[in-house]
């Protein structure tokens, strides 16, 4: 049964990490980052919400579904190991799926302890930060693990190409690093009563659309030196993710501006933070897809 759904199951842990930042988003945006405000249970005893709960219902499902979301990745990375193991021993990379698979269940650990020092520090921003940003490495691994099981092809380009990509997908890091800095500078901070980074939320995000123009910049250095310099054929196979990746770009940037000039509407943000994970998405594909000649 396993052999046959190994690439439904690695596609569906892939979207389940990139379910886990947004959802984490939703906690965050609608103030319910203490809709259950125990760790490991939910509140008192019990593991999920109780009628009537001092949180309200809402912000305790929304909370609980967030961990819900984290077990399903635990599940699902359970199977992509098993089926790994038992049915994927004659690959030449079989090794290398194995620890891509332990990745994910190590890091589904790490985001159980990591939640639940955010929840008993009451939100304090470096962990929400951690949290957020062990998210990154996660999505990179489980896409990693897909695009290796399934063969993605990968293309061999020049060195200015591969160097501008090398610092392009720094680029891209240091922007959703920063992007947690502001939200854990500003209004949105996932509690009413939470601590927020001591520093000026208006300059965090300046700075944090000036890497944001950065980014853009190199991303158009990539697809002017793809188009130009690499062969018709790689040019060809990567088309599809480069315009996709610049519509992403380009809509961040369009939403970021718009959601500060609103004063941050929760909806905006959403979408921004959904943006924002596809943006890595995206990126990592194209880190994945191009090697040295």
């Amino acid at each position: 049964m396993l052999k046959g759904n190994l690439k439904k199951i690695f596609t569906v842990l892939l979207a389940l990490q990139g379910l886990l930042i947004v959802t984490g988003g939703a906690v965050r945006l609608t103030g319910s980052g203490l809709g259950c405000p125990t760790w490991p249970t939910c509140t008192g005893k019990s593991y999920k919400p109780v009628p009537h709960q001092a949180q309200g219902q809402l912000h305790a499902w929304i909370e609980f579904g967030n961990r819900l979301i984290a077990w399903l990745i635990f599940i699902f990375a359970l199977l992509a190991l098993i089926g790994i193991v038992k049915h994927l021993k004659e690959r030449n990379d079989h090794k290398r799926l194995r620890n891509l698979a332990l990745w994910q269940l190590m890091g589904f650990v790490a985001q159980v302890v990591l939640g639940g020092i955010t929840v008993l520090t009451k939100l304090n921003p470096l962990a929400v930060s951690g949290h957020f940003l062990l998210s990154i490495p996660l999505v990179a691994g489980a896409l990693s693990l897909r695009n290796r099981y399934i063969y993605q092809d990968h293309f061999l380009v020049n060195s200015t190409t591969k160097l501008l990509k090398n610092i392009y997908l720094l680029a891209v890091i240091v922007l959703i690093f920063i992007g947690t800095v502001v939200t854990g500078s500003g209004p949105l901070a996932g509690d009413l009563q939470a601590k927020r980074y001591k520093l000026d939320g208006a300059q965090v995000a300046q700075l944090h659309s000036y890497v944001a123009v950065t980014v853009l910049i190199l991303f158009i250095g990539i697809f002017v030196s793809v188009k130009s310099f690499e062969d018709k054929d790689v040019y060809n196979s990567l088309s599809k993710t480069l315009i996709f990746t610049a519509v992403i770009l380009i809509s961040e940037g369009a939403i970021g501006y718009r959601q500060f000039a609103l004063g941050l509407p929760e909806v905006l943000v959403g979408i921004h933070i959904l943006g924002a994970t596809l943006l890595w998405v995206c990126t990592w594909n194209i880190h994945l897809q191009m090697r040295d000649r």
